[in-house]
């Protein structure tokens, strides 16, 4: 007997695809919110380091403090939103981040300034990871990629505005007035995220610690999953070590300042607008692994762009490829990631989080360690091999 017509269709239906647009409008608003707050303070390094008069360095681990707590929630996190409601407890977390970033703009020191961000780092870390499960959750794995690459559309305009925004409006308001910004922007996506009006959120199960953990075993005990998430700490590592470093770059040079940095920024950014565009495509003429070995490539042309850029402009363009490249690997690591464990989604999602902001957390301390030991050049020409390497050898993996 034939098949029903539809029995392989992989083009949504008309009132599926408008669900999903929805879905993804809703869910990208938090994900902006939560992307503008980390990325707010990269171009603000020099700033802040005048004001607390110390090194651009120390400042550079504020970086550090939104990224470790966003990985170490993570365990805790994933599980409470696979059983608590993925999208409540997203409100959740946007409320106390927006709380979190309004107190920080009264910090009095840096110790102060560091600890609140630590609290806002922690609260985001409920936000993109659980609506990356949510669009597992509901859109089929033959859609998933295309439709990871719309929601990752806010989280880039989170990222773009968030470095530009702050080095526009700095001179302005200044660094605490931007940080109250970054609060209000947190609060305008909550009306959005309340449950439509006759519809009921599903019913919540208790939070079980020990099969919570039962789950994580699981997990880890695929070796798949650990190659996925081995894979997103050392991509983590290498590319976002360089951002806060970006700015002392430029001065160092004498090319600029934090407007340059926030350019920067956001030309990276727009290497991943570039990357939605074209992920349909992408996806249905290139396929995962030539998309992950094009990836190392841009990507590491992106960095040595940065290591030997004689000028500012140039060290701006050389972002936009590493942005195009690192989001044509990251999103295929995702898409992979969602089908590690259907059963807890929110959990194997939220182990991938955890790995990749761990991998960012360490990456300022190591560009750090390799700037003062073999020089700035050498430092981000060996952050462009290992991302070469990376793609290439992800390429090589089984499907």
């Amino acid at each position: 007997m034939a098949p029903p017509p539809d029995a392989h269709r992989t083009e949504p239906q008309p009132g599926e695809a408008g669900q999903t647009r929805q879905l993804i409008l809703v869910l990208g608003l938090a994900c902006l919110a939560s992307v503008v707050a980390m990325r707010a303070f990269d171009p603000l390094v020099g700033v802040l380091a005048l004001e607390f008069e110390t090194s651009p360095a120390s400042i550079a681990l504020l970086s550090t403090a939104f990224a470790l707590p966003y990985a170490l929630v993570q365990p805790v996190l994933g599980p409470l939103g696979d059983a608590a409601g993925k999208r409540r407890v997203i409100r959740i977390c946007l409320v106390a981040m927006a709380v979190a970033l309004a107190v920080a703009a009264l910090a009095p020191g840096l110790t102060s300034l560091t600890v609140l961000r630590v609290l806002a780092g922690a609260a985001a870390g409920g936000i993109f990871p659980l609506a990356i499960a949510a669009i597992g959750d509901q859109v089929p794995i033959e859609r998933r990629q295309v439709a990871l690459s719309r929601l990752l559309v806010a989280g880039l305009t989170g990222s773009a505005g968030g470095g530009l925004m702050a080095a526009l409006l700095e001179p302005h308001i200044g660094w605490r007035g931007v940080t109250l910004v970054c609060a209000a922007i947190a609060l305008a996506g909550l009306p959005l995220l309340r449950d439509r009006k006759g519809t009921r959120p599903p019913p919540g199960r208790r939070f079980d610690v020990v099969e919570a953990a039962r789950r994580y075993r699981q997990i880890l005990g695929l070796s798949a999953a650990r190659v996925l998430y081995a894979s997103v700490f050392v991509e983590g590592t290498l590319i976002f070590g360089v951002f806060p470093f970006i700015a002392p770059t430029l001065v160092e040079r004498g090319h600029g300042g934090a407007a340059e940095a926030g350019l920067a920024i956001s030309a990276f950014a727009i290497g991943g607008f570039v990357f939605a565009a074209l992920a349909g495509w992408m996806v249905r003429h290139l396929g995962q692994k030539r998309m992950m070995r094009m990836g190392g490539v841009l990507a590491a042309l992106g960095m040595l762009a940065q290591a030997l850029a004689p000028s500012a402009w140039v060290l701006v363009a050389g972002c936009l490829p590493l942005g195009l490249g690192f989001y044509m690997m990251h999103s295929s690591i995702q898409t992979r990631v969602t089908e590690v464990a259907p059963g807890a989604r929110g959990s194997a999602v939220s182990l991938h989080t955890f790995s990749f902001f761990l991998g960012q957390s360490l990456g300022p301390a190591l560009m750090a360690l390799g700037r003062g030991t073999v020089g700035p050049e050498w430092a981000m020409g060996l952050s462009g091999a290992g991302l070469l390497g990376l793609g290439f050898w992800l390429a090589r993996g089984r499907r």
